[in-house]
């Protein structure tokens, strides 16, 4: 078969199977709720112990408090990701707070927060207490 064809086909194959997830609801936006963030936060970090979660109004990220401390859950697409806040660097951003972590993987998100929302938000992640690093004695 010519590569040409084969092309086609594979392009074409990927495009009609994208709109069909697209067209039958499978692409939407899971909001989040208090229980659902909480499972997210689970599926991610099944070792923590979630103490509450607090949903944007949005319903489209969640921030985490856990024993270990804070995190958010967000929406992409019909999935969440789940990141710890521990190092992640708070910025403003005029839709709500842009948070940067050290992470390749996830450098950046923006939450969409009103400004009630961004404010205690905000104070919420600088004023969790780090998590403390517990060293082992050797010898």
């Amino acid at each position: 078969m010519p590569l040409e064809i084969l092309v086609t086909m594979v392009v074409c194959g990927v495009v009609a199977i994208a709109i069909i997830l697209h067209m039958s609801g499978r692409s939407a936006v899971v909001p989040l709720t208090e229980d659902s963030a909480a499972r997210a936060w689970l599926r991610h970090s099944p070792d923590s112990a979630v103490q509450s979660a607090r949903p944007a109004a949005t319903g489209h990220a969640a921030l985490i408090t856990t024993e270990q401390g804070m995190g958010i859950v967000w929406c992409f697409g019909a999935d969440t990701i789940a990141r710890p806040l521990d190092t992640a660097k708070i910025e403003p951003h005029p839709k709500g707070l842009c948070l940067r972590f050290a992470d390749f993987s996830t450098p950046s998100v923006t939450v969409i927060l009103s400004s009630e929302e961004r404010a205690v938000w905000k104070d919420a992640i600088t004023a969790a207490p780090s998590p403390t690093v517990r060293s082992q004695k050797t010898g």
